[in-house]
């Protein structure tokens, strides 16, 4: 019988930690792995698993690949650890798109219906911001205020903000082409170590994708939703939610507000989490999290020897009380 560890969460990355290959070496262990894929062609029509192993990585970083292929490969990693350990973590949350693989893996939506979602929102977002017209960058070095005041100072009408709090020092905006170009230059004026615009063809997570997220509201009314089986953190209001309705809301509001990752770290561990397992490709989310909570213990899954690591570092794992 598995037991929920209540200091214990499971988070998922989001775009930018993709890779050709990502899944290789855990499908080559695990069958779980496959077989997620082999379920996301079915739903999707295409074969997701080929793009996946062998590219080309063009069209893996197309972000309405990107998006079902992030999920397919985080969904495939926490069924192979819930086939093989009894621990369940009491909390969860997903850095942007990785959102989508928590409320799968919590069972608050269908894998296949999670799938149709996210390719949905893939397009919507590409068809909201023409390439070239929108841009993120990564600024480093500046406290928050910092950042979002000088986004505010440079706009001149039109969009500039705050999209990623990712970690103390280090935050991405996204906005208009121009917009985003006058903050770099405001930013490092201000004393940034970093400003750096990013490789992406979508601005995520400003105002620019409202219209993507009216239009992802439509189809999310058609979605089954159920209540998640563990407390989940959202990344637009940083709560939990039980209602239906207010988890489609905060997948819309999610689109055009900004990724308040710090905040859904901290509150974690304020609640009493104490370890953070990132359960997907790559191993970026640790990184932050290592950051932002650096007495918590952090692990990470993304191929059988780390997968191992955390087995055999979590067996006997304190539980926590509720």
């Amino acid at each position: 019988m598995s037991e929920q560890n209540y200091n214990l969460a499971f988070v998922f990355p989001g775009q930018g930690s993709q890779s050709v290959g990502m899944v290789s070496a855990m499908a080559a262990a695990f069958p779980q792995v496959r077989q997620t894929f082999e379920q996301a062609a079915d739903a999707l029509g295409f074969d997701l698993w080929n793009l996946v192993e062998s590219g080309p990585e063009a069209d893996l970083n197309r972000t309405e690949n990107t998006q079902p292929a992030m999920l397919a490969a985080g969904v495939a990693f926490w069924r192979v650890w819930r086939d093989n350990s009894k621990i369940r973590p009491a909390w969860m949350a997903g850095h942007s798109l990785g959102e989508y693989t928590a409320l799968v893996c919590s069972g608050a939506i269908a894998f296949e219906d999670a799938l149709k979602l996210v390719v949905a929102r893939g397009r919507l977002m590409q068809e909201a911001v023409p390439v070239g017209v929108g841009a993120m960058a990564a600024i480093l070095g500046l406290q928050d205020h910092q950042v979002v005041n000088a986004c505010l100072d440079v706009a001149n009408g039109e969009v500039v903000a705050a999209a990623n709090f990712n970690a103390p020092g280090q935050v991405v905006i996204a906005g208009d082409t121009a917009a985003v170009d006058r903050a770099i230059d405001a930013l490092k004026a201000l004393g940034a170590k970093r400003a750096l615009k990013l490789p992406v063809s979508v601005p995520s997570h400003c105002l620019l994708m409202e219209d993507a997220a009216d239009k992802l509201n439509e189809i999310l009314q058609g979605i089954n939703v159920e209540m998640p089986d563990v407390t989940l953190i959202h990344n637009a209001d940083v709560k939990s939610h039980g209602s239906p309705e207010v988890i489609r809301n905060a997948l819309k509001e999610q689109l055009f507000n900004p990724v308040r990752w710090v905040e859904t770290i901290k509150f974690m561990h304020e609640q009493g989490v104490s370890g953070f397992v990132e359960c997907g490709p790559g191993k970026v989310l640790t990184g932050l999290n290592k950051r932002i909570a650096p007495d918590a213990a952090h692990f990470s899954i993304f191929d059988p020897d780390s997968l191992n690591t955390v087995l055999e570092q979590l067996h006997g794992y304190p539980q926590g009380h509720k």
